[in-house]
Protein backbone atom coordinates (compact mmCIF):
# COMPACT_ATOMS: atom_id res chain seq x y z
CA UNK A 1 0.00 0.00 0.00
CA UNK A 2 1.12 4.03 -0.59
CA UNK A 3 0.94 6.48 1.43
CA UNK A 4 -2.08 7.98 1.47
CA UNK A 5 -3.86 4.56 0.99
CA UNK A 6 -3.60 3.82 -2.55
CA UNK A 7 -2.95 0.19 -3.20
CA UNK A 8 -2.65 -1.71 -6.29
CA UNK A 9 -3.98 -4.95 -7.56
CA UNK A 10 -3.09 -6.68 -10.63
CA UNK A 11 -5.62 -8.65 -12.52
CA UNK A 12 -4.69 -11.45 -15.53
CA UNK A 13 -8.03 -12.54 -16.51
CA UNK A 14 -9.22 -9.47 -18.64
CA UNK A 15 -10.37 -6.10 -18.48
CA UNK A 16 -14.39 -6.77 -17.33
CA UNK A 17 -12.40 -8.99 -14.68
CA UNK A 18 -10.64 -6.09 -13.60
CA UNK A 19 -13.60 -3.21 -13.62
CA UNK A 20 -15.52 -5.86 -11.76
CA UNK A 21 -13.00 -6.21 -9.16
CA UNK A 22 -12.09 -2.28 -8.49
CA UNK A 23 -15.63 -1.40 -8.30
CA UNK A 24 -16.26 -3.99 -5.94
CA UNK A 25 -13.39 -3.22 -3.59
CA UNK A 26 -15.20 0.73 -4.22
CA UNK A 27 -18.34 -0.28 -2.38
CA UNK A 28 -19.96 2.06 -4.53
CA UNK A 29 -17.71 4.80 -4.79
CA UNK A 30 -16.75 5.71 -8.54
CA UNK A 31 -13.56 3.78 -9.86
CA UNK A 32 -10.67 5.52 -12.54
CA UNK A 33 -8.95 3.52 -15.33
CA UNK A 34 -5.99 5.27 -15.63
CA UNK A 35 -3.50 4.13 -18.38
CA UNK A 36 -2.35 4.99 -22.12
CA UNK A 37 -4.42 4.69 -25.46
CA UNK A 38 -4.24 0.60 -25.42
CA UNK A 39 -6.60 0.18 -21.79
CA UNK A 40 -9.04 3.29 -23.32
CA UNK A 41 -9.60 1.20 -25.96
CA UNK A 42 -9.94 -2.05 -23.84
CA UNK A 43 -12.61 -0.12 -21.96
CA UNK A 44 -14.52 1.53 -24.49
CA UNK A 45 -14.85 -1.41 -26.56
CA UNK A 46 -15.81 -3.83 -23.17
CA UNK A 47 -18.38 -0.72 -22.77
CA UNK A 48 -17.73 -0.11 -19.20
CA UNK A 49 -16.45 3.29 -19.75
CA UNK A 50 -18.96 6.30 -17.92
CA UNK A 51 -16.56 9.03 -18.38
CA UNK A 52 -13.49 10.06 -20.22
CA UNK A 53 -11.19 12.33 -19.23
CA UNK A 54 -8.52 13.32 -21.90
CA UNK A 55 -5.79 15.47 -21.75
CA UNK A 56 -4.31 16.96 -25.18
CA UNK A 57 -0.86 18.07 -25.14
CA UNK A 58 -0.33 20.40 -28.94
CA UNK A 59 2.00 17.85 -29.76
CA UNK A 60 2.24 15.91 -33.48
CA UNK A 61 4.01 13.20 -33.37
CA UNK A 62 4.79 11.01 -36.41
CA UNK A 63 3.98 7.60 -34.81
CA UNK A 64 1.68 6.19 -31.66
CA UNK A 65 -1.57 4.55 -31.54
CA UNK A 66 -4.72 6.14 -32.30
CA UNK A 67 -6.95 6.40 -29.48
CA UNK A 68 -10.24 6.37 -31.12
CA UNK A 69 -9.76 3.42 -34.09
CA UNK A 70 -11.81 1.70 -35.57
CA UNK A 71 -11.10 -2.17 -33.64
CA UNK A 72 -13.67 -0.54 -30.96
CA UNK A 73 -15.93 -3.74 -31.83
CA UNK A 74 -18.69 -1.71 -32.81
CA UNK A 75 -20.93 -2.96 -35.56
CA UNK A 76 -21.54 -1.42 -39.00
CA UNK A 77 -24.21 0.83 -37.78
CA UNK A 78 -23.45 1.32 -34.04
CA UNK A 79 -21.18 4.68 -32.60
CA UNK A 80 -20.08 5.38 -29.25
CA UNK A 81 -21.19 9.08 -28.65
CA UNK A 82 -18.33 11.13 -26.59
CA UNK A 83 -20.69 14.45 -25.01
CA UNK A 84 -17.97 17.13 -23.83
CA UNK A 85 -18.77 17.85 -20.14
CA UNK A 86 -15.85 19.83 -18.92
CA UNK A 87 -13.30 21.93 -20.73
CA UNK A 88 -10.35 23.30 -19.41
CA UNK A 89 -7.91 25.11 -21.81
CA UNK A 90 -4.31 26.44 -21.55
CA UNK A 91 -0.94 27.06 -23.47
CA UNK A 92 0.37 23.70 -22.65
CA UNK A 93 -2.65 21.43 -22.31
CA UNK A 94 -6.31 20.99 -22.90
CA UNK A 95 -8.37 18.71 -20.28
CA UNK A 96 -11.64 17.89 -22.00
CA UNK A 97 -14.29 14.98 -19.60
CA UNK A 98 -17.02 13.47 -21.95
CA UNK A 99 -19.89 11.02 -21.03
CA UNK A 100 -19.39 8.00 -22.93
CA UNK A 101 -22.95 7.00 -24.16
CA UNK A 102 -22.88 3.26 -26.55
CA UNK A 103 -22.14 1.57 -28.10
CA UNK A 104 -25.50 2.62 -29.58
CA UNK A 105 -27.49 2.03 -32.80
CA UNK A 106 -27.24 5.08 -35.55
CA UNK A 107 -30.13 6.30 -36.60
CA UNK A 108 -30.15 8.56 -39.80
CA UNK A 109 -31.59 12.48 -39.19
CA UNK A 110 -30.71 16.05 -40.83
CA UNK A 111 -29.25 17.96 -37.59
CA UNK A 112 -26.63 20.14 -38.30
CA UNK A 113 -26.54 18.73 -42.02
CA UNK A 114 -27.22 21.52 -44.63
CA UNK A 115 -26.75 19.08 -47.58
CA UNK A 116 -28.35 15.61 -46.25
CA UNK A 117 -28.84 12.86 -43.73
CA UNK A 118 -26.24 12.77 -40.61
CA UNK A 119 -25.61 9.68 -38.58
CA UNK A 120 -26.91 10.18 -34.89
CA UNK A 121 -27.21 8.12 -32.03
CA UNK A 122 -30.35 7.93 -30.37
Amino acid sequence: MRDGGTSFTYVTDGIASAVAQARAAAGGKNVAVAGGGSLVRQVLAAGLLDELELHIVPVVLGTGLRLLDADLNLGEKEAIELTPTRVVPSPDVTHIRYKVTGPTPLLLDDRGSTGGPTAVLS
